[in-house]
């Protein structure tokens, strides 16, 4: 009888614990606290939050349990995040829930959008100084568009055993863009520059709302044709948010079917970051990476904005390019926020929302354009 009792104590998860799953359940716990105390991206960090307590559980090798072994209820609804089917079917449901007026009324805003990928590209750089391999470089870069799904994606196709700290790290920083961008956006404008006021664009006809995701998907696909499986769903998901007589399945794309995924994407990257595989010098490596190459996206908006002041008649509030970071909508209700801070009667955030979702197709375009390469 005492035999058998040692063995079943043997067979906890107390007895198996170590140090790192006390780390890592301590995380989990902080991100579900930010999610529902702070609500900060609450849908992303308290899934994600507890994914993570689901993943440092500790549990014998062989029983079917752990998101890495072959055959588990939890590896299998992984294989979504792992063949990219999960980031794809969010496109879907941004796409459905995006309205692209005012960047078809005033399509110069795009540019801040791209502007801002400068984050992806200085941060692939720097990941290749410290030492990790084009692939593996190429999808720490994304963390720079602060998009998720497409750094997900991207992980997934040259990085698997990277996805759990890039997921979590471009999560972590997508929530705290309220708290990341104020300073850097402060800092590069003067307080002239974010009173300026933006004019009224011109009213957008539906034909044009319906005409924009079919063109727009050609030209952004043969020019990345590796961005097909996130830019086609995204706008397909728009043209049915468009077209009204799909307005059913629009709905459906932009509810339970984001919502059913955003919780399975969420889960599954927690869980996948077991203490064993996460907590080594890479990902402190990629949470450092990561932050820089957000401010420097941030930067790089703001500052392409005023360089853009410099040749137009009409001036831009500088404010604008920190929205060139593809956090929807997050990072144009904080360009709302700052603008108002300074004059509460100036409303941004309609202009806001064009560098922004041109940011999700920049970034899109970005990760296609670094797989390509790295095939």
């Amino acid at each position: 009888m005492a035999d058998l009792l040692v063995q079943f104590l043997q067979n906890t998860g107390y007895y198996m614990a170590d140090y790192r799953h006390c780390i890592m359940i301590i995380v989990g716990c902080v991100f579900i606290y930010l999610g529902i105390a702070k609500h900060y991206e609450p849908l992303l960090l308290v899934p994600i939050g507890f994914g993570i307590l689901v993943g440092n559980v500790p549990v014998f090798k062989g029983l079917g349990l752990s998101i890495y072994e072959d055959n588990s209820v939890l590896s299998y609804l992984y294989f979504g995040v792992t063949k990219g089917i999960y980031p794809s079917l969010i496109f879907m449901g941004i796409g459905a829930l995006t309205d692209f007026s005012t960047m078809i009324a005033r399509p110069v805003l795009m540019l801040l959008g791209a502007a801002a990928q400068m984050g992806i590209f200085i941060t692939f750089l720097g990941a290749l100084a410290l030492g990790f391999d084009p692939k593996e470089a190429a999808s720490i870069g994304i963390i720079g568009g602060a998009d998720g799904p497409t750094a997900i994606f991207l992980s997934a196709k040259l990085a698997p055993a990277l996805i759990g700290p890039i997921a979590v790290a471009a999560y972590s920083y997508m929530a705290l863009v309220p708290v990341i961008q104020p300073p850097i956006m402060k800092l590069l404008t003067t307080r002239k520059e974010r009173l300026i006021r933006m004019e009224d664009p011109r009213e957008v006809s539906k034909q044009e709302k319906m005409v924009f995701p079919v063109i727009a998907f050609l030209l952004c696909c043969f020019l990345a044709p590796a961005a097909l499986p996130l830019l086609g769903m995204l706008f397909f998901g728009n043209l049915l948010k468009e077209a009204v007589v799909t307005e059913r399945l629009a709905e459906a794309a932009r509810r339970p079917v984001i919502d059913s995924v955003t919780i399975l994407l969420g889960l599954t990257v927690g869980a996948s970051t077991q203490a064993d595989r996460f907590l080594k010098p890479e990902s402190i490596e990629i949470f450092i990476l990561g932050a820089l190459s957000f401010c420097v996206a941030t930067a790089s908006g703001l500052i392409f904005a005023k360089i853009m002041n410099l040749f137009l008649r009409q001036k831009i509030n500088p404010l604008l390019g920190a929205a060139g970071v593809s956090a929807v909508p997050d990072s144009a209700r904080v360009v709302q926020m700052v603008g108002q801070a300074e004059d509460p009667t100036n409303f941004l955030l309609m202009h806001a929302m064009a560098p922004n979702v041109s940011g999700v197709i920049g970034s899109a375009i970005g990760a296609g354009v670094l797989w390509s390469f790295m095939v």
